[in-house]
């Protein structure tokens, strides 16, 4: 249990790290933010409108529930309303990631380039053409997006459980949301060593607990509107240093000869 609570810190800290890359290199973060502050803005409007229309849904969900007592009526469509509150924000923040990640491409991977330029050359992958490269780029993201649905899903119908519901939604949001965020984020770091989504989730499962430390605490941090702007190249930083980690390059810098 021990050694599983540390690597689930060493996964924490490595994004953590990621955040020192903004004292680093400032100029190249603030161009990673740009794309994260637009596509948060439009998730976080989304966020705004279910929680404005939430109530009405859930009443006209449970019509079964009209007859019953104020207090159990109001209970049971209160529970559906959050369940439908946190499906969709567990569903924004995975889909953020991914969404971002397309769009703001070209800068993510100069952040990925330069974490590796700075800790050693990662090794290259083999060459793959343009054609089969955007295939395989677009059939991973339509996976990721699709495992992001289910995840949402899951965290819903949590929801609904009675007494425990809201724990476990937030519970399973922020575990099963960390696994995705973990297979996302380090698309970039896994590409350019050409590993596939299959690869990549193989080389996340050698070190679980790790893998899920950084997938949480990159779901946490992302919860946030404002500070998500700010962690989203942050995080690919911290996802390069996972892949790094895990295959087990150099994730710290050369000393530089005196």
């Amino acid at each position: 249990m021990r050694a599983r609570l540390a690597d689930l810190l060493a996964g924490a800290r490595l994004l953590l790290r990621g955040f020192g890359t903004w004292a680093r290199d400032p100029g190249l973060m603030a161009l990673g933010a740009v794309p994260a502050l637009i596509v948060g803005a439009a998730m976080l409007a989304l966020v705004v409108v279910v929680a404005v229309n939430v109530e009405g849904w859930a009443a006209a969900l449970s019509p079964w529930a009209a007859g019953w007592d104020d207090l159990w009526s109001g209970a049971v469509r209160f529970a559906i309303a959050l369940g439908i509150l946190v499906g969709t924000v567990v569903l924004c923040v995975l889909s953020f990631a991914a969404i971002t990640l397309a769009v703001g491409e070209p800068f993510y991977e100069r952040i990925r380039q330069r974490v590796d330029e700075r800790l050693g050359a990662a090794p290259e992958g083999p060459e793959r053409g343009f054609w089969a490269g955007l295939g395989s780029g677009l059939r991973d993201a339509l996976v990721l997006l699709l495992m992001a649905a289910g995840t949402a899903l899951v965290v819903l119908v949590a929801g609904l459980v009675p007494l425990i519901g809201t724990a476990l939604g937030l519970v399973l949001g922020a575990v099963l949301g960390g696994r995705a965020l973990s297979r996302e984020l380090t698309g970039l770091a896994g590409e350019a060593r050409g590993l596939a989504l299959a690869e990549r989730r193989a080389l996340l499962a050698s070190r679980p607990w790790r893998s899920l430390g950084f997938g949480i605490a990159a779901y946490l941090v992302l919860l946030v509107p404002g500070l998500a702007v700010v962690a989203t190249p942050a995080a690919i930083v911290g996802a390069t240093l996972l892949v790094r980690d895990l295959r087990g390059e150099a994730t710290t810098a050369p000393e530089r000869a005196a």
